[in-house]
């Protein structure tokens, strides 16, 4: 395989060049692309490319980060027939890949079922995103999982979440929207197109993809761990939320996340090795997101 650029910049050794993992459509790159990253674009079923045929090491780059979100079928409450595997699989090959490729972090996307995904050498952090909470007009909820060599967990702002909601865009169905509308849900342009794919398979791209500006929070986020203060501390649920005071957790809705944990010992299936969580560093918060519509200008693809 080899790599072609969609731009003039040259990667090679940049610091904040990012791998994405199962792209797709790339709704979680252009997020990662919108702050600063440089993306380059794994193999995808999609382009009719298996990433169980490819490795980190045809590709002459260090990554700073990994992102990346493998197929969710098996673990979403909306299948209706047993999981085939697959999910697990995918799973198997993001972490081999992250393995092989080392770098100093990586973000992982799911539905909420998803298992725990440990890779050695790296400390979880494991939160949820509502789309509704970054000026989008849908709830879907998105569960992330983020690793880090050096343990600097993200401090996540989320805003107002708005009351006036439409059904959520899925890889499932259109829900009888336009092309236009169903983007539009997703942060992208209106006038986004999927060239050579036919209508069904475009619904399904986009809706399988993160909100464009969820994942801008998210990258922002990232950029900003570098920024240590020493007045601010995070919720021990992991949710990434600030906390004051006396507070332990920042919700009710973290309070029941972290009863649950410690009633069920966690209570969730778990991939790979775990390490030891020290405690979490306190950093910058990132700015607030806005809806973004810019196009992936910086993205690489390798075929």
């Amino acid at each position: 395989m080899t790599s072609h650029a969609w731009s003039s910049h040259n990667s090679a050794g940049m610091k904040n060049l990012v791998l994405s993992l199962f792209p797709g459509a790339d709704l979680l790159g252009r997020g990662f692309d919108s702050a600063g990253f440089v993306v380059v674009r794994g193999p995808d079923t999609l382009l009719g490319q298996d990433v169980r045929a490819w490795s980190v090491t045809q590709v002459c780059h260090a990554f700073e980060g990994i992102i990346g979100g493998p197929p969710c079928q098996d673990f979403s409450r909306a299948r209706r027939r047993p999981p085939t595997g697959h999910g697990r699989a995918m799973l198997e090959e993001f972490r081999r890949l992250v393995t092989e490729a080392d770098p100093d972090w990586w973000l992982l996307e799911n539905v909420p079922g998803v298992p725990d995904v440990h890779i050695p050498g790296y400390v979880t952090q494991r939160f949820n995103l509502f789309a509704s909470e970054f000026g989008l007009r849908q709830k879907r909820n998105r569960s992330f999982q983020f690793g880090s060599r050096d343990g600097c967990k993200l401090v996540l702002l989320r805003g107002t979440q708005s009351q006036s909601l439409k059904p959520a865009a899925l890889a499932s169905t259109s829900g009888h929207r336009t092309f236009a509308d169903f983007c539009e849900l997703q942060g992208l342009p209106r006038s986004f197109t999927l060239q050579g794919l036919s209508r069904r398979a475009k619904y399904r791209a986009v809706g399988n993809g993160v909100p464009v500006p969820m994942s801008a929070a998210i990258a922002k986020a990232i950029a900003a761990r570098s920024h240590i203060t020493a007045d601010i501390r995070l919720c021990a649920c992991d949710c990434g939320r600030p906390v004051t005071g006396r507070q332990v957790s920042a919700t009710a809705a973290c309070r029941k996340r972290l009863e649950r944990r410690r009633s069920h010992g966690g209570g969730r299936v778990t991939i790979g090795e775990s390490r030891t969580a020290r405690p979490a560093p306190t950093i910058s918060p990132a700015r607030p997101p806005q809806l973004l519509g810019t196009p992936h200008r910086t993205a690489q693809t390798i075929v």
